[in-house]
């Protein structure tokens, strides 16, 4: 049911992965819908958050270290437009006991960045059956 990633939540993005597991590194493709707008066919800040922590935060779940987000950085460089594909990228910066500093972007199809994130994740016990 999860916002970003899940299948089953009709309202959620649906997004799907892939994993570079010797990089620490996960990609996403997204193509924003007029139900992620603020400004008439410009996204909405709060979507582009959600997009780049989710990417960050999966990335650790599929590293087996599941974790929160405990502080998140977002920098808007240029507005994303509704209709137009992006391709976001998150990987591992840096980790300091039980916290994990990630980084991620997301970037037109033409390499020009639309938002970046740092943010930091604390590992938590994961819930049975998952992880």
């Amino acid at each position: 049911m999860c916002i970003g990633c899940g299948s089953r939540n009709p309202q959620g993005l649906h997004l799907a992965f892939d994993l570079d597991l010797p990089h620490q590194r996960i990609t996403t493709r997204w193509t924003p819908a007029k139900e992620s707008q603020g400004y008439a066919d410009i996204v909405h800040g709060g979507m582009l958050t959600l997009v780049l922590d989710e990417l960050m935060g999966n990335l650790l779940w599929k590293l087996q270290r599941p974790s929160v987000t405990a502080e998140l950085t977002v920098r808007f460089r240029q507005p994303a437009r509704v209709g137009q594909p992006l391709v976001c990228e998150g990987q591992v910066e840096s980790e300091e006991r039980r916290s994990v500093w990630m980084t991620a972007a997301a970037r037109t199809t033409d390499g020009a960045v639309v938002a970046d994130a740092r943010a930091r994740y604390v590992q938590v016990k994961a819930p049975k059956g998952e992880a």
